[in-house]
């Protein structure tokens, strides 16, 4: 199974420019599955809640989702990409997967970072995993990865791969943590990472870029640069998130005590 990411610096508010980008770069990729940034179409300094109008869409009615659920049916692929989404009067920073097939579901954002609680509204949807044909999927995005219940409760309901689309500010820590992650659900980990940077009303964020792909045993199997825009994949193996041995003795599920976890035991 092949599977990558693209990176892109995508420009403030040129929506129509950062999808017609995204879907020619992926042409020709050849990859079963592949991650894209968070909010891919949009930039991410959405300052007013009337930008938001402007910018966010309806799926799977959006332009956007026509286009992306167009190209992943051209090209046999299952794309999954970060979106501002709008559900009547409300507004959340989503996560799509859609199918060659078009067959699509979409994951909020639960973890708002910073500003973002301005604009969006948490996420209101429980974990999901999603069979692609191959291996089964389950999406998080960006903050997401500073909470490690996000990534657990994924492994445990079957994802095999992590799906992780990102505009990360702060070097290294998350590519660090993903890592982590990947080791201790013993599953592989897509980050798509965006580069660049955005200033809008005196704010001014700087995006880290080093998407990465990696596998259950923590190795790095592909990663870009801070500033690389392009398309990268790698042959993987699912199979190899299905084995939750760590060593003879040791299973990454079957040795939890979930009796001492629960919520009276916390201080």
């Amino acid at each position: 199974m092949k599977i990558g990411f693209f990176q892109s610096f995508p420009q403030l508010g040129r929506k129509d420019e950062n999808v017609e980008r995204a879907i020619s770069s992926i042409r020709g990729a050849k990859a079963d599955l592949l991650v894209l940034p968070e909010l891919f179409s949009t930039g991410y300094l959405l300052e007013s809640e009337e930008e938001l109008k402007r910018s966010a869409e309806f799926i799977p009615k959006g332009p956007t989702f026509l286009k992306m659920a167009d190209l992943a049916a051209q090209e046999n692929v299952n794309l999954v990409y970060g979106m501002a989404e709008k559900e009547g009067d409300r507004f959340f920073n989503s996560s799509v997967l859609v199918t060659p097939k078009g067959d699509f579901s979409v994951y909020r954002k639960l973890h708002l970072f910073d500003r973002e609680k301005l604009w969006f509204f948490p996420g209101d949807r429980e974990l999901e995993v999603f069979d692609i044909g191959g291996a089964k999927v389950g999406m998080m995005i960006c903050f997401d990865w500073i909470f490690p219940e996000v990534a657990r409760i994924l492994a445990l309901k079957g994802a095999e791969i992590i799906c992780h689309p990102s505009n990360l500010i702060i070097p290294g820590y998350c590519q660090n943590a993903m890592i982590t992650r990947s080791v201790e659900n013993g599953v592989f980990a897509i980050t798509a990472n965006r580069t660049g940077s955005e200033e809008k009303k005196g704010v001014k964020l700087s995006f880290t870029g080093n998407s990465q792909i990696v596998d259950p045993k923590g190795n790095i199997l592909a990663k870009a640069d801070e500033c690389q825009e392009g398309v990268w994949t790698v042959d993987i193996d699912p199979g190899l998130a299905r084995d939750k041995k760590f060593t003879p003795n040791n299973h990454l599920f079957k040795d939890r005590r979930p009796e001492f976890y629960r919520k009276g035991n916390l201080c």
